[in-house]
Parts: C-alpha cells; structure tokens; sequence
C-alpha cells in the first residue's frame, strides 16, 4: 500500500512536470493513481502491458498525461 502511494507520487510529479501542471503533494498522488489506473486500461485495450517497476512507471505517467489533457478541456 505504502509503496502504492509512493508509486502514485512519483508518477503524478512526472507528469505534472511534462504537462506544465501545477498542483501539491496530494494532487499528484491522486493523479498519479488515478493515471496509472487509466494507463493499465488503455494499454490492455491495445495489447501492451507493462513488465517492472519502469514500464509500471511509463504506462502510468502517459495515463497521467491522458487524465491531465481531459481535465483541461472539460475544467476550461
């Protein structure tokens, strides 16, 4: 659970970061959860899947980057 969370974090700072999203600790935990949830969904749909902690981490940080691009056209 603890490194979940810890997961989520980085994932969310790193694409707060690439997408130019400000936010707080809190926020990029959740958008990294969030993310790495949309992530795995969308890349089963496709036929990938992720193997280690760093494909974990890109299929999550690209979901991420998706759940952002959304927010920003509907909250525009």
């Amino acid at each position: 659970m603890l490194f979940s969370i810890i997961l989520g974090g980085i994932i969310g700072w790193i694409a707060g970061k690439l997408m130019d999203s400000p936010g707080g600790v809190l926020r990029n935990i959740l958008l990294g959860i969030v993310g790495s949830a949309v992530g795995s969904f969308l890349a089963r749909a496709i036929g990938l899947g992720a193997t280690g902690t760093i494909g974990v981490i890109l299929i999550g940080v690209a979901g991420a980057c998706v759940v952002i691009l959304v927010c920003r056209w509907i909250f525009k």
